[in-house]
């Protein structure tokens, strides 16, 4: 039936400052970047990984009313719409100090968790994502049960 996911959209409030983040301070890639006249078709791609996107998509028409776009940017700068999206890294201590020293910041330090270590942040519209080093899963603690207020 499916073969894969190919493109998944972020919400964004402008898309030259998406590009800024997503691009220049993450070090994604742009995989297409297309004037369609009634929307921009940007997406963009861990490098090499082209067959995975990340559509930066401005809320509006033609998919949703204006009425409706407003309170979806509402939404998007509370931070309101859950995890935009997980980025994977060899290294997530490492990449947590190469963003921070571009002054990206963090709302979670890298934390070890029973899937890995991973840390989060928001992009500049108020999306949450979330940059995880995978480990070998591992049984749940009473730490871990403690760290997220369940214990």
């Amino acid at each position: 039936m499916f073969t894969g996911i190919a493109i998944h959209s972020v919400y964004v409030l402008d898309q030259e400052e998406a590009l800024a983040f997503y691009v220049d301070t993450l070090g994604l890639e742009v995989t297409s970047d297309v004037d369609m006249g009634f929307m921009r078709w940007l997406t963009v791609a861990v490098p090499g990984q082209p067959e995975r996107r990340i559509l930066l998509e401005v809320p509006g028409p033609p998919s949703m009313s204006e009425e409706t776009a407003a309170q979806v940017r509402s939404l998007v700068t509370r931070g309101a719409l859950g995890t935009a999206a997980i980025l994977t890294t060899d290294d997530c201590r490492a990449t947590y100090a190469a963003l921070a020293a571009k002054g990206v910041e963090f709302t979670e330090k890298p934390t070890e968790q029973p899937y890995g270590i991973d840390c989060a942040l928001r992009d500049p519209f108020g999306n949450h994502l979330r940059i995880t080093q995978e480990l070998p899963v591992r049984d749940i603690t009473d730490d871990d049960l403690r760290r997220w207020g369940g214990a």
